[in-house]
């Protein structure tokens, strides 16, 4: 028996690695000198494919395919030149330098020294034994078919892209017609006779088919307009040729191998030759597109146009336009509209085209904002119009009877944007609407408040600017302005929960003796229940424990929530019916009901002790009270600096109209007094409040020897104890009161800074930002004590967070400030005309002062700041 070796026995192992390895070297040669050739051939197929020999002269054909068949013959010969076979030794080294230590060329390695050593041959064959171990796990590398250094421009990608772009998009049969190209004029060609063959493409828009004319066996057929015959003879020229009447026939030469003709009309298409034919071709039109309204011009409230349409094309619309038109011959040619309207653009919008799927038939809706144009609430003409892919526009027109925009139901509101509407219509109106504007601020102080009043006087200057008419820029700018006013009025920040439950009320009214829509009813209808239930929860907080009140021998109505949710939904049924007389009754009970209601408490009660929320409200309203009293101290001080001997704020210089010459002098010691005896009376930690540490309610007694920084300090510490006792803490409201609170510290401190730096004027900002926020933190905190009252106690009113009646806290304008720091909402309406009157007379103090150009512009920049306030 013949013993083999080690190396024969590895050998016979590695014989598919080494064949594998060999295979490998042979793809990289072969690759690497041969990718000339299929990428030549590659890029001729993809021309050949995409039709390149139709579209040129047959003698550059010629040529072409000369060049192509010389750099083919090159490239082959040079793939031949470079490539040589591996060897069986290449291929045994290749696989023998992918294992470690080269285990194969050990095994077929002779020991140098001692081969008739026995000690040597017993190493060395166990040496053999581990080379072998190691051959056998020898597996065929991975063939390097990399040619970046060969082909540095990546040509060879650039034709495989052409020829997957040929077979995905290309005709492959096309690679046939080169055959019949360049036998032209050969014997074989000629004895097989002329050949032609023709398609029909129709326009790419309409998604159709192409038709091949050598496999249409029927007589006619029928085609969109526009499509493209394309014709090919093959032979001797001249053999074949076309006549038709379906378009006009090509200007090339007869001779011409390829020819085309676009279809206009219906007509015959005739092949004259052998193999001829004729077809009866028919013109399908495509039909102009087509849009119509779906519905009616509807308003979505609160101020936008909505309107459906249906748009309608036999392979698909493009784009669509709304084109909008005045109609000045349906207005109502009264008041402001007598005149002839100033001509103006139409109002062109673009209509809605689907994202995805089918456009030959589809449905949308088109919603704008026009409240602001100055079409809005007129008639108006619109005219659509859609375009499809042919050019071809369809049109329609409609008769708007109103434009729906933004519909104001409060009458001054109103009243501002009939103004605006009329010198929109024409600027002959600017003389007519000043005049009314003036008529309107003539009294404003029970309709409008200080900002609209201004925003209106801005508007009646730049009216009355211009000498015969007003300039275009001047029109939009009132325009602008009498909107934003009106806005205002219309759905303004009202402080007072029953002013605006009246104002919900009163735009309700009006919205239905004016015929408003089911919608704009809705949206009111929700405004009222929301401002009905502010006014609920202010009842709620302003009812006092223990309150009396008078016996009416027992003939009190008590109603509770859902009664009054079953009146506000019969008003609705009512209005929803039609029945607008009866709903403007039951309208006019619920008023007078919620303006007599009054909140109950549940028990008896007298004057009890206090509970903590009502200590710390009242501790938060001392704050706020010794805060805005710093705030004046600073700006009385900060005026006796800029301004040595000048009159203090609120003194009159000579007697007012009927008053005694006596009691000028006791008027002009008045702010003065009320300042003084804020000042000895209400200091950083005189809130009496329980708990509040001694030390920070002496603060140097009524605040003598305490800098105004001092001040400052004093009141920021004592925040900052009453933060630390504040209930609520967890919910929502409470969390926020809190944050408003650590803002208000925050600029408590900053102020204190600018006080000790001696920048009065930079404290004043930060000490208005303070009240600000201390005003801010008591709401969320009255708000957080009314929810938990309410969940312990359901059905009664929440007393706690409100101010004695003997301790009033007021604004720079004499108003009185409410529970929550807010001002203005815990007058009697009694009341509230005089503190109007004073409130009026300031203001205009402020104006003038703020006018006068030799005070410091530091003066006047905070005058500014509180007329932007108020």
């Amino acid at each position: 028996m013949t013993r083999t070796s080690p190396a024969e026995r590895a050998l016979a192992r590695l014989i598919w690695p080494l064949r594998l390895t060999r295979a490998g070297m042979v793809a990289e040669r072969a690759t690497r000198a041969f990718w000339p050739v299929w990428s030549l051939i590659f890029a001729t197929v993809a021309a050949f494919a995409f039709g390149l020999p139709a579209q040129v002269p047959p003698v550059w054909l010629w040529a072409g395919l000369g060049v192509v068949a010389l750099l083919l013959a090159a490239t082959i010969a040079r793939g031949v030149m470079r490539f040589r076979m591996p060897s069986r030794e290449e291929a045994l080294d290749r696989l023998d330098r992918t294992l470690p230590g080269r285990p194969i060329s050990t095994l077929l390695d002779q020991p140098a020294i001692g081969a008739a050593d026995p000690a040597t041959q017993s190493v060395w064959a166990a040496h053999l034994q581990r080379m072998e171990a190691r051959a056998a796990t020898a597996r065929a590398p991975e063939p390097d078919l990399r040619l970046s250094r060969q082909d540095p421009y990546a040509l060879r990608y650039v034709a495989a892209t052409a020829l997957a772009m040929a077979l995905l998009f290309g005709t492959l049969g096309r690679v046939s017609e080169v055959g019949d190209v360049v036998s032209l004029g050969a014997g074989p060609a000629v004895a097989s006779g002329p050949s032609w063959e023709g398609w029909v493409e129709p326009p790419l828009y309409t998604g159709l088919p192409s038709l091949y004319l050598n496999e249409i066996t029927a007589e006619g057929f029928e085609t969109p307009e526009g499509s493209r015959i394309t014709f090919r003879s093959y032979g001797e020229p001249g053999s074949i040729s076309i006549t038709t009447d379906v378009g006009p026939m090509p200007t090339e030469d007869a001779d011409s191998y390829a020819q085309s003709v676009t279809v206009e009309q219906s007509g015959t298409f005739t092949v004259n030759g052998p193999m001829g034919r004729s077809w009866d071709i028919s013109v399908r039109a495509d039909a102009a597109p087509a849009v119509a309204l779906d519905g009616e011009v509807e308003g979505e409230p609160p101020g936008q146009m909505q309107f459906a349409f249906t748009a309608t094309d036999d392979y698909g619309v493009t784009s669509g336009t709304a084109h909008i038109r005045l109609d000045p011959d349906r207005a109502d040619r009264r008041y402001g509209l007598a005149v002839d309207p100033e001509p103006r653009e139409a109002l062109v919008l673009d209509l809605p085209m689907p994202f995805r799927g089918s456009r030959s038939e589809f449905t949308e809706v088109l919603l704008e904002d026009l409240s602001q144009h100055p079409f809005a609430n007129l008639p108006v003409s619109m005219v659509l119009t859609v375009t499809d892919e042919a050019g071809q526009i369809g049109t329609v027109s409609y008769d708007i009877p109103r434009l729906p925009g933004r519909r104001f139901f409060d009458p001054m509101a109103n009243a501002l944007i009939e103004m605006r509407r009329d010198i929109l219509w024409s600027r002959e109106n600017a003389t007519r609407a000043a005049q009314i504007l003036r008529a309107i601020t003539w009294s404003p102080e029970d309709d409008l408040d200080n900002s609209v009043y201004l925003q209106i006087r801005s508007a009646i200057r730049r009216l009355e600017s211009g000498v015969d008419s007003i300039s275009t820029e001047t029109r939009d700018q009132v325009a602008e302005i009498l909107w934003n006013a009106a806005l205002e009025l219309e759905v303004g920040d009202l402080d007072d929960a029953l002013e605006r439950l009246r104002r919900a009320q009163e735009r309700l009214s009006e919205a239905m003796q004016q015929g408003a829509s089911d919608e704009e009813i809705a949206q009111l209808m929700q405004e009222l229940r929301e401002a009905m239930d502010d006014y609920m929860r202010q009842l709620a907080e302003n009812a006092q424990p223990g309150e009396d009140r008078p016996d009416d021998g027992g003939e009190r109505m008590e109603m509770s929530i859902a009664d009054l949710e079953e009146m506000m939904r019969r008003i609705e049924e009512l209005m929803q019916q039609g029945r607008m007389a009866e709903a403007q009754e039951m309208l006019n009970a619920l008023q007078q009901m919620l303006e007599n209601m009054e909140m109950t408490q549940g028990g008896e009660g007298g004057d009890g002790p206090q509970t903590p929320g009502e200590q710390a409200m009242e501790g938060l309203q001392d704050t706020l009270r010794d805060q805005q009293d710093l705030s004046d101290d600073a700006f009385r001080e900060l005026q006796d600096r800029l301004n040595p001997g000048r009159p203090q704020p609120g003194q009159q210089q000579g007697p007012q109209p009927g008053q005694q010459p006596g009691q000028q002098g006791q008027q002009q010691g008045q702010p003065g007094q009320q300042g003084q005896g804020q000042q000895g009376q209400q200091q950083p930690g005189s809130g009496g409040q329980d708990g509040a540490p001694e030390g920070q309610a002496q603060g140097g007694e009524n605040g003598e020897g305490m800098s105004l920084a001092e001040r400052q300090e004093a009141l920021r510490r004592l925040l900052e104890q009453q933060q630390g006792r504040l209930p609520g803490t967890g919910t929502e409201a409470g969390d926020e009161a809190q944050r408003q609170l650590d803002r208000a510290g925050r600029a408590m401190e900053e102020a204190e800074g600018l006080l000790e730096d001696g920048d009065i004027a930079g404290a004043l900002d930060a000490q208005s930002e303070a009240l600000e926020a201390l005003r801010e933190g008591m709401s969320e905190l009255g708000r957080a004590l009314a929810q938990e009252q309410t969940g312990e106690q359901p059905g009664q009113g929440q007393a706690e967070g409100n101010m004695a009646p003997d301790r009033p806290l007021q604004d720079p304008l004499g108003r009185q400030a409410g529970n929550s720091g807010s001002f203005g909402s815990d007058e009697a309406m009694g009341d509230r005309q005089e503190a109007s009157r004073r409130a009026r007379e300031l203001l205009d103090e402020l104006r003038q002062r703020s006018a006068e150009q030799d005070r410091p512009e530091v003066e006047r920049d905070y005058l500014r700041r509180l007329l932007d306030q108020f």
